[in-house]
């Protein structure tokens, strides 16, 4: 087990990459199978778990390099948000990446990645980031797009992995790179859960043990609009199965429940058919919590 090198400045992690690229050189000029891409980036804001550690895996299989990023981003949270409690726990986080194959971890200061303040000049992510997540958080895409980007060229990587639980925010992701025609390819990973069916979260730390039992109404709202549209139920049927579940437990604040197309996240019509995503967004206590599961909708005679 290596541990991986930790930079704390772009200078550090230019010198860092440079040098990795030397040792990487030789077996990439003799490695007869090809097929492993140069380097691979996995952006997290660190308090680092198992959904995270799935999506270094797959970045250690795909690629010679990897390197994790750990900034808690202030550009993506708005008043009132947990910016200041977000738990930060680097050198454990490196602990746990020593043990998954990272080379490098990318940890900045917000002066680092932000010199002289906040950067005047942002991403902005339209009207995809206004609507769902966007119209609880105003201008919280716009941080994670104009971080996302800056840590894309900092890095510059081939591959960059995402994991799908943070639904929306990858859908933007991949606009961007299309729009923007950024030469990296995104590698979507499914959301990995615990046992009970929660969606692994940096945030479920916050949750009581009372809260972490409530939170199961989340995954098992998805599970029931999935249900029900595997026995034939339009999206807006299914829907109406998820919702039950929450109103069957009053301490569960609901912002949103919704069953979208996966390419545009609006709305599925009574007659759509064919692959859709329903995307949930609910308080649990003082902690906010996002799910969301594939649903397939059957077309109806």
């Amino acid at each position: 087990m290596t541990v991986p090198h930790v930079a704390h400045t772009v200078e550090e992690l230019n010198r860092l990459l440079a040098e990795l690229d030397e040792q990487t050189e030789h077996t990439e000029r003799t490695d007869s199978a090809g097929g492993l891409a140069h380097r691979a980036v996995v952006m997290t804001m660190g308090a680092l778990h198992a959904g995270h550690m799935e999506l270094v895996d797959r970045a250690r299989a795909a690629a010679r390099q990897v390197v994790v990023t750990v900034f808690v981003n202030p550009l993506q949270f708005g008043p009132g948000e947990d910016y200041e409690a977000y738990p930060r726990v680097l050198d454990a986080d490196v602990a746990l990446l020593a043990e998954h194959g990272a080379d490098i971890v990318f940890a900045p200061e917000r002066e680092d990645m932000y010199p002289g303040g906040d950067p005047l000049v942002r991403v902005t992510s339209g009207h995809l980031g206004t609507i769902l997540e966007g119209s609880f958080r105003p201008g919280h895409f716009d941080g994670v797009l104009t971080v996302v980007n800056k840590l894309m060229h900092l890095v510059r990587p081939q591959l960059a992995f995402f994991g799908e639980k943070d639904a929306q925010q990858l859908l933007l992701i991949k606009r961007m790179v299309k729009d923007f025609n950024l030469d990296v390819e995104i590698r979507p990973v499914p959301i990995v859960r615990q046992e009970d069916g929660l969606a692994l979260s940096s945030r479920n730390s916050y949750l009581s043990e009372e809260e972490r039992v409530t939170a199961l109404t989340l995954s098992r709202a998805l599970e029931a609009a999935r249900d029900a549209a595997e026995q034939g139920s339009n999206g807006p049927e299914a829907r109406e199965a998820a919702v039950a579940v929450f109103a069957e437990q009053p301490q569960v604040v609901l912002d949103y429940l919704v069953i979208v197309d996966p390419q545009t996240i609006t709305d599925v019509t009574n007659d759509y058919a064919g692959k859709a995503l329903a995307l949930v967004a609910a308080r649990v206590g003082t902690t906010r919590l996002i799910d969301n599961m594939h649903v397939e909708i059957a077309a109806r005679a």
